[in-house]
């Protein structure tokens, strides 16, 4: 190739050239006029290489903004995770990765681009380059943007597209005040017409007809499916039914459901239960829920309370009216498209032997049909196998407010996860590799709640857990959770996402924590080191085969807690003999029923003198296993032989019981 061609090619003079050609690593001589193609191409390769560092000098010297004394001020504002890839980090700052880098080695951290930095260095490098740093939780981040990004787009569905859908209604309150009570009342009173039996329910959401309009009813336990959504900035139900027993009044949970359903701008009916009641005062309640903006219309304000009895199934109707009065004062909020992009949240979802994964959505906007292909967070969870609805009977599709079992996903989504549907299901697996990098599936984080539960009384079973997916991940700790008890707890040292490597395994030597994998492998190196350090490495395909492999190890891990069951009391009658170590004495027993080899405590003057074992019993010369109330017997204590008469023995077992898991 001819020299002039080759500057013309790079946008420059051939004198240009020849000067720049020494810099670049190329010596061809000043005079020279053509060259081989194979140089050639080097020397483009080489000559943009050189334009590209060039440009990221010229923008590192731009992205610096000094004071008069030299010193960076802070002009920018950057949100960093707790840790994070040196990649990432300068995708983050929108800087060239190898400006980053030597930043990064300016103060001594030597990080190759998919090094792992936590915020701490990476805030030290963001001020340095004239950014200030914020600490975030980076899931709470993806999921709020998620949430929002959702609301934002079924906000902008064209008017002429949105038709009224039922009105989505959650059932919160005090335990024992009523909810499920009123819950099967309002499904036993609104039975539609030749469903006389009844309707059994399958899942966590049902549909009552009241006057040919459809109602959707969120039926979980506690708060825990409202509390997750409105956490991921979802407003999910429409009303919430606040159920207060008219006989106990306002209860700290009442105090939290009601804060939650305020915050998350939802309206609130009152449901007043258990009027049936002679102890029942509507009024006092009326009064206590005043304090906190919920003024009944009687008095002046806007709070619907409906006075009712669950149990007799009193004013059911009348509540459901003021229900349905409620979401057409809405109504103009309580809009979808069913023919728009389908949105869905997760109120249930669990590991089934048999089925699988299995999850109940409510249709937020658009239809869900069988065949469709589904994600969370960009993440396919798989293919729609089978919709059921809340009697259990298999449906095409679910439309708007339409609460369904859904079967053929991959892995169990968590309660307040947005499903959508996705057109491209080879889009969703490359997204699914974009999240696990966005969740760092390197990083090995230590479980910080643990240090609360950091004393002697607690046993703990340490885990390192690798996954395949997040969304097994999350399933399996979910699991896991519910395993723990109060004298239990299960300490997940490190959890992350991909094979098990040697980081693990000296972890695991480390702090006694036991590897488990779910759909994952062992690296050569690691299995390699285990074996090495005698370190078990179990992995597993099915969820359920993990988790009981879990509870064998927390058999082992929980020590028998020691209990005592009182017996009764014997009052000290007589002493006969007594040596270093033992006593006889003489007593009749006050309460309860005394037996051979019991402990007893010595009370005088109701104050703790000694304790010791009874050994024998004997009523005359013959010795018997037990002595019941009003029965006077000798006994043999052993222990410190301080007993006197008017003494108080406070007899009791001992039993050694294992927490069940």
């Amino acid at each position: 190739m001819n020299i002039a061609e080759l500057a013309r090619k790079l946008k420059i003079s051939p004198n240009e050239l020849r000067e720049k050609l020494p810099a670049l690593g190329f010596d061809i001589g000043l005079k020279a006029i053509k060259i081989d193609d194979r140089l050639a191409s080097k020397i483009v390769h080489a000559y943009w290489e050189f334009k590209k560092r060039e440009q990221q000098k010229e923008q590192y010297l731009k992205i610096t903004t000094k004071d008069e004394k030299g010193n960076v001020v802070l002009d920018k504002k950057v949100d960093i995770p707790s840790v994070l890839t040196v990649k990432d980090f300068a995708s983050l700052l929108n800087l060239p990765l190898n400006i980053v880098i030597a930043e990064l080695m300016k103060n001594g951290v030597m990080a190759s681009l998919n090094q792992r930095i936590d915020f701490d260095t990476a805030a030290i490098v963001a001020n340095e380059l004239g950014y200030e740093a914020t600490q975030i939780d980076l899931s709470e981040k993806v999921e709020l943007d998620k949430a929002n990004s959702v609301k934002e787009q079924i906000e902008a569905q064209k008017q002429e597209d949105l038709i009224d859908r039922p009105p989505i209604v959650v059932v919160m309150g005090h335990v024992d005040h009523g909810k499920t009570k009123l819950l099967d009342a309002i499904r036993h009173t609104s039975v539609m017409e030749g469903e006389a039996g009844g309707i059994t329910q399958h899942i966590g959401a049902y549909q009552v007809n009241r006057k040919g309009r459809l109602i959707t009813f969120i039926d979980t336990p506690g708060h825990e499916a409202f509390t997750a959504m409105r956490s991921r900035g979802a407003k999910v139900a429409d009303v919430t039914i606040l159920v207060v027993a008219a006989s106990e009044g306002v209860k700290p949970q009442t105090i939290e459901a009601l804060k939650i359903a305020q915050n998350a701008g939802v309206p609130i009916v009152v449901a007043l239960n258990k009027i049936d009641l002679p102890e029942a005062n509507p009024d006092r309640v009326k009064q206590e829920l005043a304090q906190y903006n919920l003024l009944s219309e009687e008095w002046g304000g806007n709070t619907i309370y409906v006075p009712i009895s669950a149990k007799f199934g009193k004013n059911i109707d009348e509540l459901l009216d003021r229900v349905l009065l409620i979401a057409d004062m809405n109504s103009a909020t309580i809009k979808a498209n069913p023919s728009g992009q389908f949105f869905g949240s997760i109120i249930e979802a669990h590991i089934d032997k048999g089925e699988g994964p299995v999850a109940t959505v409510l249709v937020r906007n658009g239809t869900l049909k069988v065949g469709d292909y589904v994600a969370v967070n960009g993440i396919l969870y798989g293919k729609i196998r089978s919709l059921r609805d809340y009697k259990n009977e298999i449906i095409d599709k679910a439309e708007p407010s339409v609460p369904a079992k859904i079967l053929g996903l991959k892995v169990a989504p968590k309660v307040g996860d947005i499903l959508e549907v996705v057109a491209d299901a080879k889009k969703a697996e490359k997204a699914k590799v974009y999240r696990m990098r966005e969740q760092d599936e390197t990083f090995i984080k230590s479980n910080a709640d643990n240090s609360q539960e950091d004393n002697a009384n607690v046993d703990k079973l340490n885990i390192i857990l690798r996954s395949d997916v997040l969304g097994s991940q999350e399933a399996i700790i979910e699991s896991l959770k519910k395993m723990e008890k109060q004298n239990f707890k299960i300490n997940i040292i490190a959890k992350g996402l991909g094979n098990i490597n040697e980081s693990d395994v000296l972890s695991s030597e480390a702090t006694g924590a036991q590897i488990l994998g779910f759909n994952v492998l062992t690296s050569a190196s690691a299995a390699s080191l285990a074996k090495e350090k005698k370190i078990v490495i179990k992995n597993y395909k099915i969820i359920y085969q993990l988790l009981d492999e879990v509870k064998i190890l927390a058999k082992s891990v929980i020590k028998a807690q020691v209990v005592r069951e009182d017996m009764g009391k014997v009052s000290v009658l007589a002493l006969f003999k007594k040596a270093d170590k033992w006593q006889v004495v003489g007593g009749r027993v006050n309460a309860g029923k005394i037996e051979a080899n019991c402990f007893a405590s010595v009370l005088r003057n109701n104050e703790f003198v000694t304790t010791g074992k009874i050994t024998e019993l004997k009523v005359g010369k013959e010795a018997v296993s037990d002595a019941v109330r009003g029965q006077e017997f000798g006994l043999k204590f052993e222990g410190q032989p301080l007993i006197e008469v008017g003494d108080i023995l406070d007899v009791y077992k001992e039993k050694e019981v294992k927490t069940a898991i």
